[in-house]
């Protein structure tokens, strides 16, 4: 586990910056290589490769300080199984709806996970939900509708209906990890998604499976690796700060999809998606600054 930096009232550290930066970046690197291996083989198969060549990072990650089968010992079991199966499910329902729609716009509508949270939260963890909130929900939503555009533009709604099921899925492992014992670090909580997500994915194999070639193995090994260090370095940055004074910075993957979308596969932006975009960023950043502790003072 790294050490925990202590936060000065009124500043981000310029480290969960960095880390929160980076991070955004894997997740971009794994999007895209995502979209490339979803468009040959099932979205199972990609998933199962990508929790299983991120087994070793994990492992590596976890080597370090107290040893592993202690941290497995301590671990909140019941909390991480429902927060691993969450966020796989997150993560395989993105896979298989990358296909139908275009990368940034895949990636904004999983962003609305944020605004889901508000709507879910006083249901499951009996937050209030204050008006501003539940207006910037609605502003986000409308930016949802914006890209989907449900007048039937989209050719398919297989792909924004695994999309939201996606966000979905998200939003259910974000209200999860509140309930996680704060005594579980960061590595052996990537560690212990890792492992459920490779057995789980792996006994899906039984009903769809295509032999992936070399070079979709050689990228199937990046996608896992990328993954589990962007994992790990959002917790790290998250672990450092307040999450609402990063939330400006996870939104830069948005732009890097959009800038690989566009030179792999020559994907456009049209004007609408672009508006819904960006409320759906706007809103889940003003709310996450809304819920920083008032004494944290502006951001840096």
């Amino acid at each position: 586990m790294p050490p925990v930096v202590a936060v000065r009232p009124g500043a981000v550290p310029l480290r969960s910056v960095a880390l929160i930066l980076v991070s955004m970046f894997c997740f971009a690197l794994v999007d895209a290589l995502a979209k490339s291996l979803a468009l040959a083989y099932p979205a199972n198969e990609v998933t199962f490769f990508r929790m299983l060549f991120g087994l070793f990072p994990a492992v590596a990650m976890c080597m370090r300080g107290k040893p592993l089968a202690a941290r497995l010992r301590q671990l909140d079991v019941r909390g991480q199984t429902l927060r691993a199966l969450t966020l796989l499910g997150a993560s395989g329902l993105f896979f298989a709806g990358l296909p139908y729609m275009p990368l940034s716009e895949a990636v904004a509508i999983v962003y609305s996970e944020t605004l889901l949270v508000i709507v879910l939260a006083p249901l499951l963890l009996k937050e209030t939900l204050k008006p501003r909130d539940a207006l910037a929900a609605a502003v986000g939503f409308a930016g949802v509708l914006f890209v989907v555009r449900p007048d039937g533009t989209h050719s398919s709604w297989i792909g924004p209906v695994l999309l939201i099921s996606s966000a979905l899925c998200g939003a259910l492992s974000i209200i999860q990890i509140k309930r996680i014992r704060a005594s579980d670090d960061s590595g052996t909580t990537v560690l212990y998604f890792t492992m459920v997500g490779t057995i789980v994915m792996g006994a899906s194999l039984l009903f769809a499976w295509r032999t992936p070639s070399f070079d979709a193995l050689a990228i199937m090994a990046l996608l896992g690796a990328f993954a589990t260090a962007g994992q790990l370095l959002m917790t790290m940055a998250f672990r450092e700060a307040d999450a609402g004074a990063l939330a400006p910075y996870n939104y830069t993957s948005i732009v890097w999809a959009a800038l690989f979308g566009y030179v792999v596969w020559g994907e456009t932006i049209g004007a609408i998606s672009l508006l819904g975009i960006a409320l759906i960023v706007g809103s889940s950043i003003v709310v996450a600054m809304r819920r920083r502790k008032p004494e944290e003072g502006p951001l840096v």
